[in-house]
């Protein structure tokens, strides 16, 4: 389940430091302002609007942020692995460390939809999201999310 057709490799970067969901969005707005291009408080403002609606937490100390965005023309994806866990409101109370990011044109409708579904179950595989956690580099993440290797996500 390859996401190299959404993946951007601006929007991978490891050991990202933030102490709340407010700072993390804040640099995830700030790694991706420049790739977008859009402003990062309006990036960082709409993973917030979101979230307000219910944690995008995914269980097992991953979340899926995401958030339409005018201006772009087609779904990207990003992935941040952070250098500490923080409080996501997750439904398992797992503290979140790993963040893969969706970002939408607004008209994207089933399309953000079926991207996110992708991603998700990319991440029902536990040794998968396990690879992640030990990958070294930005590198190794983009390499580990853009493989066409399948996998059984059940």
């Amino acid at each position: 389940m390859d996401l190299s057709d959404l993946l951007l490799p601006e929007l991978v970067a490891v050991d990202v430091s933030a102490a709340t969901r407010k700072a993390a969005f804040t640099q995830i707005g700030a790694l991706a302002a420049p790739a977008l291009p859009l402003d990062a408080r309006v990036i960082a403002d709409a993973l917030a609007a979101r979230e307000k609606l219910g944690s995008t937490a995914f269980g097992g100390g991953v979340a899926i942020p995401h958030a339409r965005l005018p201006g772009l023309d087609r779904i990207v994806a990003g992935a941040i692995r952070l250098t500490h866990p923080i409080d996501f409101g997750a439904v398992d109370d797992v503290p979140v460390d790993l963040l893969l990011i969706l970002f939408s044109p607004p008209n994207a409708g089933g399309d953000h939809l079926k991207a996110l579904a992708r991603v998700s179950r990319r991440l029902r595989d536990r040794g998968f999201v396990a690879k992640l956690r030990g990958a070294g580099s930005r590198d190794a993440i983009w390499a580990l999310l853009t493989s066409d290797e399948t996998r059984d996500a059940a």
